[in-house]
């Protein structure tokens, strides 16, 4: 059965087709990194516009990829939730309609719940249980994941995530946006043990996080820089690194101490921040001492995408947990929705 994808959470517009015995077949997928560079971070409102401008045309790019016709399409998923709703409904409401205008069943699909799955479609598989870090944009989470629609939350962020911190902290430094990427790029230059910065909640005794002090500190340092003289390229760099580095340190230190906290010997790491060359090469060491196993997903599927979400629709359709009535394609979405909530439909 092919199932059709579609994810439009925040500022990638993603579709992509995979075949619930075959795996992928097509993805397409645009980002809107260009357009929201002029104002230093997503703008929801014209997020939503160009996700209607994109999604048709991306559509037909997979069908056309895959050698589909529209009528060989056996199941319609979309991002439901967590997101910004102007965006999620955009997705809402193109997957619905074209599932009943093929009369086909239609899959609403938690975000976090793709990104999970998401090193399923990568070589060698994880299997079941595993430790997920899941670090995104908005989104630092480790969960206990003991199977498809089976996920333990252990740890969260309380207030700024990690893909945050890097993006305040890059603003902070005068780096464009996206600032992950910029902030790790200028990282490259500097030291990490140049300039103290604090490791939030390190020693806190649980799996939480919390990045907002790091952000406070990292302004203190500048400021003081510049009311020195100091703040030359390679402070800039410095801070880059140091920055990078302590949030690396709280990440690798909370992951690791899940795993041995639940005895789980398997570690995903799923999201954009996931792609940090740093993240994954420290913590590939660290794991390699305690005799943990790690897994990602492939690189390009580490961001949203439309295959994350095409792949958690075949999953939950192989395992049972999809209604096939097509008869109701009203649908509403959630711009907030907590994992430990999800069920096989959006109330």
């Amino acid at each position: 059965m092919n199932v059709l994808g579609i994810e439009s959470s925040c500022d990638e517009t993603g579709v992509a087709i995979v075949h619930t015995e075959t795996g992928l077949r097509a993805h397409a997928l645009h980002s809107q990194i260009r357009m929201h560079q002029e104002y230093g971070g997503v703008v929801p409102e014209l997020a939503s516009r160009d996700h209607i401008r994109r999604m048709l045309p991306l559509i037909q790019q997979c069908l056309d990829e895959a050698t589909l016709t529209m009528q060989e399409i056996d199941y319609v998923a979309y991002t439901a939730g967590p997101g910004l709703a102007g965006a999620l409904l955009v997705g809402g409401s193109v997957a619905n309609a074209l599932a009943w205008s093929l009369q086909k069943p239609v899959i609403p699909i938690h975000h976090l719940e793709g990104h999970l799955l998401s090193p399923l479609m990568s070589e060698p598989t994880p299997d079941f249980p595993f430790v997920a870090l899941l670090v995104s944009g908005g989104h630092t989470q480790l969960m206990r994941v003991g199977g498809v629609n089976d996920y333990e939350l252990l740890g969260e962020t309380l207030d700024d995530a990690a893909g945050e911190a890097f993006d305040k902290t890059a603003k902070l430094l005068g780096l464009p946006y996206p600032g992950g990427p910029a902030l790790a790029a200028l990282a490259e230059k500097g030291r990490p043990d140049a300039i103290q910065l604090p490791r939030p909640m390190l020693h806190s005794k649980d799996l939480d996080f919390s990045f907002s002090g790091l952000k406070t500190a990292v302004l203190t340092r500048l400021r003081a820089a510049e009311a020195d003289g100091k703040l030359t390229e390679q402070y800039r760099a410095d801070c880059a690194a140091a920055t990078e580095q302590a949030i690396v340190d709280v990440l690798i230190a909370k992951t690791i101490a899940a795993t041995q906290q639940t005895g789980v010997e398997r570690l995903v790491i799923a999201g954009g921040v996931g792609a940090n060359k740093k993240l994954r090469q420290q913590l590939k060491l660290a794991a390699s001492k305690k005799g943990l196993s790690v897994y990602y997903p492939p690189i390009e599927l580490c961001t949203d995408n439309g295959a994350m979400i095409a792949y958690a629709a075949a999953m939950r359709l192989k395992h049972g947990l999809v209604d096939a009535d097509t008869a109701d394609y009203g649908f509403s979405v959630r711009a907030r929705w907590p994992l430990d909530e999800l069920t096989t439909a959006v109330a």
